[in-house]
C-alpha cells in the first residue's frame, strides 16, 4: 500500500494557466470568449522575446502560439519550451489562418501538440481546447509501465463517486514479497510482474458497467479498483484466483519446487520467502458512508494489515459501516498449486 501522505488531499484547485503568444486581436478575443478569465487564468504576449521569461521561469499549463509572429516562427516559442525538459510535458497548440497551413512544414517532427485554424465557431474551439487539457493530464497521471491512470485519476474518481452519493467497492490490492522478489531476479522481471498483474485487474472488471469499472496504478507494486458493491467478492476471488495461478510462472523451476526463494530481507538477513501473493483490502461506500476520498484510504491501510496476516493471497473485507463494526475477509483455502 501506498505511503498516506499518498491520500491526504484532493488535487489542487490552482487556476488553470494559459499562455497566447500571438499578435492577433481577433485570435485572442476568440480565445477569451471560448476560456474567459477567471475560468482560466490568462498571459497574452505579442512577441516570443516577451514571452520567453515567462515561459522558462514559470510557465503555463499550456502554451497557445500565432503561427506568424512578429520577431519569429511560433514553431520557435514552442521549441524554446520544449526542448527544456522539466517542461516538454506542457502542451503547445499552434494558432493559425486557413491560408498559413502549409506544406513545407512537418508537423509530425514539429514541438506542436496540436493547432487549431482560426476563425472557428466557439464551441468548437472551447471542446478543442478542453481536449487537449483532459488529455494533457491523462498523460501525466498515467503509469509508465502499466499505461494505468494515476494516483490523481484514482482520487476524482473515488471523489466523484462520493459527493454523486454513488455505493461503490473500492479495492486496494497490494503484491506480498515482491521486494525479495525483485531482488533476486531483478527488475525487468519485476515490471512484468506489475504488467500481468495489471492485465489481470482490467481484465477482471471489463465486463462490469462501465460507470463504476475503473482501475489504477498508484504506483510501485499498489493497484485500485473500483466496482459495484454487489461484484466485490466476485472480482476479488477472479483476480486471486488468476494471479495465483499465473505468478508461479515468473519463477525459476528450482524455486517454483521449493515453494519460494531465498533472499536476504530489509535488515539484510538471509531468509526464505514465499512465492508471491497478492492482498486485496476492500472499503465500500454504502449509504454515504464516506465523505472524503482519505477515509477510505485511511480505513483500506488498517484492513490491509489484516489481509497481510495471511501469506497466501487474501482479500478482506470493511464494512463496518454497514455491519455494526464488522469486518468480513475471506479465501483462506491455500490455492491448490501451492
Amino acid at each position: 500500500m501506498a505511503d498516506e501522505h499518498s491520500y491526504a488531499s484532493l488535487p489542487s484547485n490552482a487556476p488553470f494557466r494559459a499562455a497566447l503568444v500571438c499578435a492577433d486581436p481577433a485570435i485572442r478575443d476568440a480565445l477569451l470568449a471560448a476560456w474567459p478569465e477567471p475560468e482560466v487564468e490568462w498571459a497574452f504576449f505579442e512577441k516570443g522575446r516577451d514571452a520567453a521569461g515567462l515561459l522558462l521561469t514559470s510557465p503555463p499549463d499550456i502554451l497557445l502560439c500565432g503561427f506568424e509572429l512578429p520577431d519569429m516562427p511560433g514553431i520557435v516559442v514552442a521549441s524554446l519550451l520544449k526542448r527544456e525538459n522539466v517542461y516538454a510535458h506542457v502542451p503547445v497548440v499552434v494558432c493559425l489562418h486557413e491560408g498559413q497551413i502549409t506544406g513545407n512544414l512537418d508537423w509530425l517532427i514539429t514541438d506542436a501538440d496540436d493547432f487549431i485554424v482560426f476563425p472557428c465557431c466557439q464551441q468548437f474551439l472551447h471542446t478543442r481546447l478542453e481536449l487537449v487539457k483532459s488529455r494533457n493530464a491523462r498523460t501525466l497521471d498515467a503509469n509508465p509501465l502499466t499505461h494505468l491512470p494515476g494516483n490523481t485519476s484514482i482520487i476524482r474518481r473515488t471523489q466523484g463517486l462520493i459527493d454523486a452519493c454513488r455505493d461503490f467497492a473500492l479495492g486496494y490490492c497490494d503484491l506480498d514479497f515482491f521486494k525479495s522478489f525483485n531482488d533476486k531476479y531483478g527488475f525487468s522481471r519485476g515490471d512484468e510482474v506489475l504488467m500481468m498483474t495489471s492485465r489481470i485487474i482490467v481484465n477482471s472488471i471489463k465486463a462490469l458497467p462501465l460507470e463504476f469499472s475503473f482501475a489504477g496504478h498508484v504506483g510501485g507494486d499498489d493497484f485500485v479498483f473500483i466496482v459495484p458493491c454487489a461484484d466485490a467478492e466476485a472480482v476479488c476471488q477472479k483476480i486471486i484466483d488468476t494471479f495465483d495461478e499465473i505468478v508461479p510462472q515468473f519463477y525459476d523451476q528450482e524455486d517454483r519446487q521449493r515453494g519460494g526463494i531465498v533472499s536476504t530481507d530489509r535488515q539484510g538477513t538471509l531468509r526464505a520467502f514465499p512465492l508471491m501473493a497478492l492482498s486485496i483490502a476492500v472499503v465500500f461506500n454504502q449509504n454515504n458512508s464516506l465523505s472524503h476520498y482519505g477515509e477510505a484510504a485511511q480505513a483500506a491501510m488498517n484492513l490491509k494489515k489484516k489481509a497481510k496476516e495471511s501469506p497466501r493471497s487474501n482479500y478482506v473485507f470493511d464494512r463496518r459501516s454497514t455491519m455494526g463494526g464488522t469486518a468480513a475477509s475471506s479465501r483462506t483455502e491455500p490455492p491448490a498449486h501451492r
